[in-house]
């Protein structure tokens, strides 16, 4: 049973009632209340017995005392309570979802679908910006804005709560914000927190993305939102779906949840007509003399058959083209070129021969027919270093595995490379094909300075003495140098007194770029080794690092490593180490030991060097796919661990990244190695990074010091347009001396495929959920003609009342004083009747 507190208390959002537990019904009172009145009739009738020669009063207060006892007993029976609840106001909510892949990076032709400079994602952005659409549906709801590109991002990136009426005319007129606006959660009494900035919307919807999931992310959104009132979802995209689950199963979803969608189409349906250089493949460098081919690739829109002229110039590294030139440098080759269907790419090969060394700039330009739509996608750079000496690679291991062998054999064929070994096991007088067989570690900085890059296959680290260990150190972080080291399973996986438990070897633990496992760790380390292959689960950043690939193109890399059987073995580490980039694990879920997969392949700055690990010494298996992969992979990797000796253009400093081509959107990280007058690690708080954007625009970038690395500094920025970014460090208290690096920024082709608006699947999703589709922006936040959007979404606002769960102390509370109060009873009853001497 339940008795409701005072009105006043039941106006508040919390309602206390009280109730008694045992009592669910009135028949529940008679039971407990005839057993009361038989013991009390018993109790009265035993005092007038016992007392009977005692006067009336004394009777009485002995019954009563009794009585007492067994009414708090009762009490304690029926389990008295008292129950919150809080009625909440849910208010219905609209979901925005944008699509945020590269696609919305295009700009259309067509003036209908907000053609111009403008692209797709800026239109939307005005659209959104100039009119009350927000305001609009604030009106009513909750407006929650997500994103979606090759995933949904899991978050709201802005939260906009309806507008009560007293704020409603503060809301039409907001502040503009430059970020996201996102409500703080604290709500007003009448459950509508005030109307706040908008975001801003050029920010919030700055396409990144390298895939369309559309099916994807309207599956996720609706399964995350369906608990709550959800009056629609309206998806603003172009409908590019190209990866992930089909749509259909995400309106079936949404029909049983009863969620209408309704779709914005973005972007024009009519095929745009455009020929661009998607990408341009240099090699980092040649030799004079020796012949190189440089690769063009061109995508075409609308021009299936014409013919068109593609040049290749040449100039100085450094020196800067001018806006619209198209014969800036010297012209190397032209050739005519028959384009092919929409959306396929057409590489395009020369075959060049450098005359002299020195660093250059090529220039890939194709002569675009009449009616091409971006002019600025025409041309594409890249910087090759022509050089006139040998790399110089140095082989050092304990015993020669196939890895070590295989390598040996094919930098001994390179004609281009000077390759030394070290085989610590090795006999004397034993005979290997090498430029120099070395009986000792290098020792002088002239002997170890002389190499740009050592290969370490599971060397013994402890038969080197502490100072050939600091001159390696040195070699890397203040030289350039390029390490890759190599697990195994003799010095890293089996000899648990080795150096990776070895305290004098903290200095080569510190070149690695992941964590060991202590002697004292609860999980052991080691090498663990399957009877089955398994592949290599690359990360985002391994499929994205162009040093890995074993083709020209991201996708043809993909179907190659995807056509690698894999490995066998990897050695078991705690994990990356900070800063470090892990770019493939180790699939074997067996190898699992603690949290992630054992990494197999890493890779970190250290200084002005780099240093890459590899889990196994098993890449000798990719023979067995194509006789090219193994060569191909070593080569790229070997440059790119080298690339501070190889690029190092002056003394007193060098200027790294991270990759020589990004996609579009991705972060490029920056690393300076600088030294003073003096030629001592340069101390300063910051320096600055000039970046020269494809479109001409310079930003300025601010690289911070390294806290671990003195005279280290690191920076980032992102790369937001397609074409190449030159990047400029003017060197600190020097006469003008620059350092200079060129990087590639590609968008992916699955997002230039195919354009054009999915007017089709919009259509579809819309009609099949009970949403409706509207074209362009346009219509969407119109206020007349169509059935405006806005008017589309019902009010599903609802009133929950929520239990509020007892706090078990305040019952404590209670219930301790009613066993006080039950024992002073029986106490005061005992001392009555020893004071009246009764039995």
């Amino acid at each position: 049973m339940t008795f409701v507190l005072p009105p006043l208390l039941a106006e508040s959002v919390t309602r206390t009632t009280f109730e008694w537990a045992r009592i669910q019904s009135n028949s529940d009172w008679i039971r407990p209340i005839l057993v009361l009145i038989v013991i009390l009739l018993f109790v009265r009738y035993m005092y007038r017995r016992d007392a009977e020669e005692l006067r009336p009063w004394w009777k009485w207060l002995l019954t009563a005392l009794r009585t007492a006892v067994f009414l708090g007993l009762l009490v304690l029976y029926l389990q008295p309570s008292w129950r919150s609840e809080r009625e909440e106001v849910r208010n219905s909510r609209a979901l925005l979802l944008f699509d945020t892949s590269l696609s919305m990076r295009l700009s259309d032709a067509d003036p209908s679908a907000g053609g111009g400079t403008r692209n797709r994602s800026q239109n939307v952005a005005d659209a959104l910006e100039k009119s009350d659409f927000i305001g609009r549906l604030r009106k009513t709801h909750d407006v929650a804005v997500f994103q979606f590109d090759d995933a949904l991002k899991p978050d709201s990136v802005a939260n906009l709560k309806k507008v009560s009426p007293e704020n409603e005319k503060s809301a039409e007129t907001p502040p503009p914000l430059q970020g996201g606006g996102v409500d703080d959660g604290n709500e007003t009494p009448d459950h509508a927190a005030s109307p706040g900035p908008l975001p801003g919307w050029n920010k919030l919807l700055a396409p990144s993305g390298t895939e369309t999931r559309l099916g994807q992310a309207l599956m996720q959104l609706i399964q995350q939102e369906r608990g709550t009132p959800v009056s629609g979802i309206i998806v603003f995209s172009d409908g590019g779906q190209n990866a992930g689950i089909s749509p259909e199963s995400a309106v079936e979803l949404a029909r049983e949840a009863k969620i209408p969608i309704f779709t914005v189409g973005l972007g024009s349906d009519k095929q745009p007509t455009n020929v661009a250089v998607s990408d341009l493949v240099v090699p980092a460098r040649a030799y004079p003399g020796d012949q190189y081919t440089v690769t063009g690739y061109l995508q075409a829109q609308g021009m299936p058959g014409k013919t068109v002229v593609v040049r290749v110039l040449s100039r100085p590294a450094g020196n800067g083209t001018e806006a619209g030139k198209d014969d800036e440098g010297e012209l190397l080759e032209s050739r005519e070129v028959t384009l092919g269907g929409d959306g396929e790419v057409l590489p395009v090969k020369f075959e060049l021969l450098p005359d002299a060394a020195g660093r250059r700039t090529l220039r890939l330009r194709v002569q675009a027919p009449e009616g091409d739509r971006n002019p600025a996608d025409n041309a594409r750079e890249a910087d090759i270093e022509i050089i006139d000496r040998k790399s110089r690679v140095l082989l050092f291991a304990d015993g020669a595995m196939r890895e070590y062998q295989f390598l040996r054999n094919q930098l001994y064929r390179d004609r281009y490379t000077s390759v030394d070994v070290l085989l610590q096991s090795g006999r004397e007088g034993m005979s290997q094909d090498a430029d120099v067989i070395l009986d000792d570690f290098p020792a002088t900085r002239r002997e170890m300075y002389e190499y740009d890059c050592v290969v370490a296959f599971d060397p013994n680290w402890q038969a080197l003495s502490v100072q050939q260990i600091e001159l390696l150190e040195k070699w890397v972080a203040d030289q350039g140098g390029g390490l890759i080291v190599v697990a195994g399973p003799v010095h890293v996986g089996q000899n648990i007194d080795g150096w990776v438990h070895d305290s004098a070897m903290s200095t080569v633990r510190n070149l690695y770029p992941v964590e060991f496992y202590g002697r004292l760790a609860t999980v052991d380390g080691g090498v663990f080794a399957g009877k089955e292959a398994w592949p290599l689960d690359f990360t985002r950043e391994g499929q994205e690092a162009d040093f890995l690939w074993l083709a020209d193109t991201a996708t043809a890399n993909r179907q190659a490593w995807n056509d690698f059987p894999g490995v066998y073995s990897c050695c078991l580490v705690r994990g990356p180490k900070p800063g470090a980039t892990v770019y493939a694990w180790f699939s074997d879920p067996r190898a699992v030991q603690v949290g992630d997969q054992p990494v197999y392949f890493a890779g970190q700055f250290y200084g002005s060097g780099s240093v890459f690990y590899m889990g196994s010494g098993e890449m000798w298996r990719l023979r067995a796919v194509d006789d090219t992969y193994f060569e191909k992979f070593y080569t790229k990797l070997i440059r790119h661990v080298s690339q501070g000796r190889l690029l190092r253009g002056s003394s007193r400093g060098v200027l790294l990244v991270g990759q020589d081509r990004y996609l579009l959107g991705n972060t490029v990280e920056v690393r300076a190695q600088l030294t003073d007058l003096r030629l001592e690690p340069l101390e300063s708080p910051s320096v600055k990074l000039e970046v020269f954007a494809p479109n001409g625009a310079t930003q300025a970038v601010t690289l911070r010091p390294d806290p671990t690395r003195v005279g280290a500094f690191l920076g980032q920025f992102p790369a937001l347009l397609e074409g190449t970014y030159r990047l400029e460090l003017p060197v600190p208290e020097s006469d003008n001396e620059r350092l200079s690096r060129r990087i590639q920024v590609k968008a992916p082709d699955l997002e230039r495929e195919n354009p054009r608006r999915n007017d089709a699947l919009l259509s579809a999703i819309a009609k099949n959920t009970g949403g409706r589709y509207y074209i362009g922006m346009e219509s969407a936040v119109a206020t007349h003609g169509v059935p405006p959007l806005t008017m589309q979404l019902k009010d599903r606002t609802s009133t929950v009342v929520l239990p509020i769960t007892p706090d078990p102390q305040e019952k404590e509370t209670w219930l301790r004083w009613i066993m006080i109060a039950l024992c002073g009873f029986l106490c005061l009853e005992w001392l009555v009747r020893r004071l009246l001497r009764l039995a």
